[in-house]
């Protein structure tokens, strides 16, 4: 066994082995470089150590695995090796079949492990997702965080289940047919237990982020910080078998080195998993709408496989919802939905007033695979003042023709853990942290960062993490079964239709089909076909116009097919059907809210 730190900014460091009361102090040789270190043998699992910098008091391992006693306390050692995988088989999930399903693990399930979530795999393959994206697990303080306040970038949180829970979840995603996607922090580390700054030159002297001081990539002794940073990559590749890598805040990793540390971390990503015979994804967040992070490096970009694409959720949501405040007052009006579509970004140059700016470019011919929309995701919701999910927000109608916009887009799809069925509980901001300071700063924060309407719930509170949880039920309630069926039968349509499977030709326009406002999307044959909120019914259609039956779908309006599944295929008294004609598989469709006659509780 062999400990290994990177600690220029002292002449010597020693080696604290713990056991219980008692300390064993080990000189470590210095191998140049400011690394230090120590080997021996007989090293049991969970041995507890520190480290002292020049006889000063004990620090936990920068790059420990495992921190089972919390953030300040002692690392422990842990043997990766030990694990039994069963997953040789497993391929990956190619990028074009990427259908994501963010996941908070703390309130996904009430025990909130990593364990917990396994049972629940099965729901989510058959409703038709493709790769959990798992909320960041590095190390925070206490036992309630996001995830973003992480000071120790290998170990996963001991209350989820640390390591081996991890590694359980892992495989049991690539035994049932899910990638598995981690969210990793690169721009700042948390701002307690942290201790990273002590041993090296961390932080960058002249970026800041608005979460604390930079990662420093570019400054003087940044060679060390860049390889902590793609050893972090290798170790989530290499111990985890992850399938991906989704990074925070891109915008806020500053580097001007001739080789961006992003793509650095694509490189080390893809060399990584290369043994593994399957395809890595790694997956900006980008607020720039700067498409450079996709492209190529032979063509100046960083190579990354795919970006968030922030505009088509405040499209929607300012059209949806008339809202206005913050952000969304560069968005609104109806037009900007078929942009999105089409063009992908709305601010592509355009003058932003919230940023007081022209912001952006022009995505160009880059293919919509390369970006990833959603209706909702933690930040969207977790960042208004009391944590409201859209089905907190707008009616069932408004909902489903959310769903289907983003379900239907040449892009990428995302999901928040909850809204296939309207979840309606909050998913507020919550932490547990020790530092009173601190918690008095967060909670300012809170109010005056996003400029939050209304009262804003405690974050250090104990209810505002538990009152976040899923309750994750839908069979006995209609509007929640149905609103499930349409998201699995759209995601169906995405597998099947060779229209959803072309990222490449993409036309939107107005709907022209009645003075009601919709948005057409056309496909490469350039059919268009008036349907309102539509979901998928499975089988063949009924014949209509001459149409081919084989392979071909029929599309109904939303509520009364969706109350019918509901309730068992039974006939819902006073809900009358209304059938259109087939659809074949290279058309488009004409998305608006609408209701059904009677009263639409679906």
């Amino acid at each position: 066994m062999t400990w290994r730190v990177w600690a220029p900014k002292v002449k010597r460091v020693e080696l604290v082995l713990i056991d219980g009361d008692r300390r064993r102090n080990v000189p470590m040789r210095s191998e140049g470089d400011g690394y230090f270190a120590h080997s021996e043998g007989g090293v049991p699992e969970g041995q507890r150590y520190a480290y002292r910098l020049g006889g000063g008091a004990e620090r936990p391992d920068p790059c420990s695995r495992w921190q089972p006693d919390g953030v300040h306390r002692p690392s422990a050692v842990v043997f990766p090796g030990k694990f039994v995988w069963t997953d040789q088989g497993w391929r990956g999930v190619p990028r074009e079949d990427l259908v994501f399903y963010e996941l908070h693990v703390g309130t996904f399930t009430a025990e909130g492990t990593f364990d917990a979530i396994i049972p629940r795999l099965p729901e989510l393959l058959d409703l038709g997702v493709t790769a959990i994206e798992i909320m960041p697990v590095a190390q925070f303080p206490g036992a309630r965080n996001w995830g973003y306040d992480g000071v120790h970038l290998f170990a996963p949180q001991d209350t989820y289940g640390g390591p081996e829970g991890l590694r359980r979840l892992v495989n049991a995603c690539h035994a049932c047919g899910l990638a598995a996607v981690l969210d990793v922090v690169y721009n700042h580390l948390g701002p307690e237990g942290n201790y990273a700054g002590e041993f090296g030159p961390y932080y960058s002297d002249r970026y800041r982020t608005a979460w604390g001081a930079a990662l420093n990539y570019d400054g003087p002794g940044s060679d060390g910080v860049r390889d902590f940073v793609l050893d972090n990559v290798r170790h989530w590749v290499e111990e985890y078998h992850l399938d991906g890598l989704r990074l925070d805040a891109t915008q806020s990793i500053f580097d001007v080195s001739p080789a961006h540390i992003t793509r650095e971390i694509k490189e080390e990503a893809d060399r990584a998993a290369g043994p593994f015979g399957r395809p890595l994804h790694v997956i900006a967040e980008s607020l720039l709408n700067d498409v450079r992070i996709v492209l190529p490096p032979q063509q100046g970009g960083y190579g990354l496989d795919a970006e968030w694409n922030e505009d088509f959720h405040h499209a929607l949501i300012a059209f949806l919802t008339g809202e206005r405040h913050g952000k969304y007052v560069d968005y609104g009006p109806a037009a900007d939905l078929p942009r999105v579509l089409e063009k992908t970004f709305v601010l592509d140059g355009r003058y932003s007033r919230h940023r007081g700016r022209r912001w952006g470019a022009p995505a160009r011919d880059v293919p919509g695979d390369r970006f990833v929309v959603g209706v909702q995701n933690h930040d969207h919701v977790g960042n208004r003042a009391r944590g409201e999910r859209l089905a907190a927000l707008v009616g069932p109608p408004v909902q489903r023709l959310a769903a289907s916009l983003m379900l239907l887009s040449p892009h990428l799809p995302f999901l928040f853990m909850g809204e296939e069925y309207g979840e309606t509980n909050p998913f507020l901001f919550f932490c547990s942290f020790g530092d009173r300071g601190l918690v008095e700063a967060v909670r300012r924060g809170r109010k005056n960062d996003y400029a939050l309407q209304g009262e804003v719930p405690d974050p250090q509170a104990t209810l505002s993490f538990t009152a976040s949880r899923l309750s994750w039920t839908w069979s006995d309630q209609l509007p929640r079964a149905g609103l499930r069926h349409l998201y699995r039968d759209l995601l169906a349509a995405r597998r099947r239709w060779p229209a959803l499977k072309d990222f490449v030709t993409r036309r939107a326009a107005p709907s022209r089909f009645s003075e009601r406002p919709g948005v057409g999307v056309r496909s490469r044959h350039r059919t268009e076909l008036p349907v309102r909120v539509p979901e998928l019914v499975r089988g063949p259609a009924p014949a209509a116009d001459g149409c081919a039956t084989g392979g071909a779908h029929a599309l109904q309006f939303g509520a009364a097919r969706l109350q019918r599944r509901a309730a068992g295929g039974r006939r819902v008294p006073g809900v009358v059907p209304v059938r259109v004609p087939c659809v074949r598989p290279r058309t488009g469709v004409i998305l608006r809210p609408v209701t059904t006659r009677s009263r639409d509780p679906a």
